[in-house]
C-alpha cells in the first residue's frame, strides 16, 4: 500500500492498459515498468476496458463476457461497471 499521495497521483487520468514507470513510485522500483490492468473503486464496482470515463455508468449486457454471464439464451441484463480510466475514487 502506498501512504503518499504524491505517488498516487502518478496513476490518475491513466487508461487501462497504460505503462508507468517504477521509479515515479520509488528509488526501489527504479528500471520497472508496470502495466496498469483493472481494479475496482471503493464500493467494489470493476473497471471494464474500452469505456472512456472516469465514473460509473449503467450498461446493457448481452452474452457472456466480463461481469456478466446469461442465464438463459437471449437474456440481457444492465449492470454497472467503473470506466477503464484511473481516478482518486479506486480502492487501493
Amino acid at each position: 500500500e502506498i501512504d503518499d499521495d504524491r505517488k498516487i497521483r502518478q496513476f490518475y487520468d491513466r487508461r487501462m492498459g497504460g505503462e508507468i514507470n517504477g521509479d515515479v513510485i520509488s528509488e526501489e522500483y527504479n528500471g520497472y515498468i508496470f502495466r496498469l490492468t483493472g481494479g475496482n473503486d471503493k464500493q467494489g464496482f470493476p473497471m471494464k476496458q474500452g469505456i472512456l470515463i472516469n465514473g460509473r455508468t449503467r450498461i446493457l449486457f448481452k452474452k457472456r463476457g466480463t461481469c456478466y454471464w446469461q442465464g438463459r439464451t437471449g437474456e440481457r441484463k444492465r449492470r454497472s461497471v467503473r470506466g477503464a480510466i484511473y481516478g482518486p475514487d479506486l480502492a487501493v
